[in-house]
């Protein structure tokens, strides 16, 4: 059907409810609109779905969610697994309760059991539960740190991770293969309960996940003695932090933790800010007043569904709060862990830390100098998840810690997603041992710096949006693809990698090898002295993202050197 004819359809079918009918009609005279509503389905990729909420083929609704979950249903069912049943939670965003309803009735109805959260939680505590309910999979419905008029829907395996290969294309292959809405299985939850199909779940799950968190605690106490003595602001950005945050850090002796009183409630149009994003600074806004107000050690914010964490330190020196990218307080994490782990004798044989492709080079020599085992994956932190998976198949390696660019780490194997929570938990421990020896996380950071080289990284992105935005990426890839360049300005290009055909081409012999790992739309260039570029299409986003990296022998020189390293790229493009 055209696009036209699929509004119509959906202005005239008894299957779609009036609202829905009415809002369309509302845009009867907008032809730009309907087609952008109904050009296409929103797809359904390997992680879920995403995309703005509304009426129409091309959006987030009851009945995209619901065609989403009788797709997932026929691939449990075909893999004879829907006795295990299935997880589901929400964030705070509109609509996202009635999503994980919808998506729980439906399992209902094709005889899968949901167990479904009470009220919101954040994503690694979806992971969480479902590998301790024994499910076969999980859905998490969120858009995570995406702006208030999108919603999302990610889909878990029995291993706590993210779908990934072959399953994520079987599923998606499932969801495409239904054609019609009719197709599409529910029943009422009055039902389903009675059926013994929709289960609440709650308290006893929040329980088991905050004794799993505290098992990361390397120094008690340290925690004891010191947790008195710094101060805390932190900010849920009106999402789903708020309350596993201050169990966590209150358990743990923490007693001066100050939540941003603007921020810290759910809010699903997210009014104090801009973007409920940790990586954007405009989201610290109201923390920093807080934090001056207090005079606070650390600031701390989780986006909406608390799988990722911004972070400020003071610089003492200066008085004014210093920002860490992803990278910089994974890494200061990631030193502390190995670090203490070691002293204390509490490392695991066959230690590993687990990447991504496009996170700091600093995880080299931190890794080699607690000889400690370094895998790199594909961006993505359900990778990272998986490897936890193969170590325990194979036996091969012990997960020690995991980390990826964009602001998410995991400490520990009970969720296998990035932990905000868990990831708060390791910070304050961070900082009050920091603390003990007189010293700030900034300190640290510098320390870090000065054992391990100056690295520094940054991204540069356009975003491309509409029918056309899809069309511009893949122009873009293609020609960077094709042509890839021999230089960034006085950088070389010494060797170039296409992970979509799985090769890696030597710029000046031409001698070609494989990447090793699964075919994903990413290009890779290695330049000389740690710097490095990558040109990535998100996705969840109308964007296409280059990630950069470079190391200095200062702060000054590593800034200047990834500024001059963007403009490069961007002469390029």
């Amino acid at each position: 059907m055209s696009y036209k004819d699929e509004y119509q359809f959906w202005l005239e079918n008894d299957y779609f409810d009036q609202d829905t009918k009415n809002e369309l009609l509302a845009i009867r005279n907008d032809e730009g609109e309907i087609e952008e509503r109904f050009y296409k389905e929103l797809e359904f990729g390997t992680g879920g779905l995403r995309g703005v909420i509304g009426a129409g083929t091309n959006r987030m609704n009851i009945y995209t969610v619901r065609k989403a979950t009788q797709g997932l249903a026929n691939f449990i069912l075909k893999q004879g697994t829907q006795a295990k049943g299935v997880a589901i939670s929400h964030d705070n965003r509109r609509m996202s309760r009635e999503f994980a309803e919808e998506a729980g009735l439906c399992m209902a109805a094709n005889g899968i059991k949901a167990y479904i959260f009470d009220s919101l939680r954040p994503t690694p505590e979806l992971s969480f539960a479902l590998r301790t309910l024994g499910c076969t999979a999980g859905i998490m419905v969120t858009a995570s740190h995406n702006p208030p008029e999108y919603n999302g829907y990610k889909v878990y395996w029995e291993d706590g991770a993210q779908v990934t290969a072959p399953k994520d294309t079987q599923i998606i292959d499932e969801v495409q293969a239904i054609k019609d809405y009719a197709e599409v299985k529910s029943m009422s939850m009055e039902d389903a309960k009675k059926a013994g199909l929709y289960e609440i779940i709650g308290s006893e799950i929040d329980d088991a996940y905050m004794a799993e968190l505290k098992k990361q605690i390397i120094h008690p106490e340290v925690i004891s003695e010191m947790a008195d003595k710094i101060k805390i602001v932190y900010t849920p950005l009106c999402g789903t932090g708020n309350l596993p945050v201050r169990r966590v850090l209150s358990e743990l002796g923490f007693k001066h933790v100050y939540v941003v009183p603007e921020q810290e409630n759910p809010d699903p149009n997210f009014t104090t800010l801009e973007y409920p994003n940790p990586e954007d600074p405009k989201a610290f806004t109201y923390a920093l007043k807080l934090a001056k107000e207090k005079d606070a050690d650390i600031i701390l914010a989780t986006d909406p569904d608390a799988d990722r964490l911004g972070v400020y330190a003071k610089d003492t020196r200066t008085g004014e709060y210093v920002s860490f990218t992803g990278n910089m307080s994974g890494m200061l994490i990631a030193e502390y862990i190995l670090r203490e782990r070691t002293a204390t004798k509490t490392m695991p044989v066959n230690p590993a830390l687990v990447t991504t492709i496009v996170t700091t080079n600093m995880t080299v020599p931190i890794t080699q100098a607690y000889n400690v085992k370094l895998i790199e994956v594909l961006t993505g932190f359900k990778y990272i998840g998986e490897q936890i998976k193969f170590f325990e198949q194979t036996g091969s390696n012990n997960y020690v810690f995991g980390l990826e660019e964009s602001y998410g780490c995991l400490a520990g194997t009970h969720a296998r997603d990035k932990d905000a929570i868990v990831a708060v938990m390791c910070l304050c421990e961070v900082a009050v041992y920091c603390k003990k020896q007189g010293k700030t996380l900034w300190d640290m950071m510098i320390d870090t710096y000065e054992k391990y080289g100056y690295f520094k990284e940054t991204q540069y992105t356009i975003t491309l949006k509409g029918i056309d935005g899809s069309k511009q990426i893949a122009e873009i890839m293609d020609k960077l693809r094709a042509n890839p360049p021999k230089a960034f300005g006085d950088l070389k290009v010494l060797k170039f990698r296409d992970y979509q055909n799985d090769v890696i081409l030597d710029m000046e012999s031409g001698a070609k090898t494989t990447t090793g790992l699964p075919k994903s739309n990413v290009l890779y260039f290695e330049l000389p002295d740690n710097a490095w570029c990558c040109a990535r299409p998100s996705g969840t986003e109308p964007k296409i993202k280059f990630y950069m990296g470079v190391k200095g022998d200062s702060l000054a020189d590593a800034e200047a050197k990834v500024a001059k390293l963007t403009e490069d790229l961007k002469a390029q493009l």
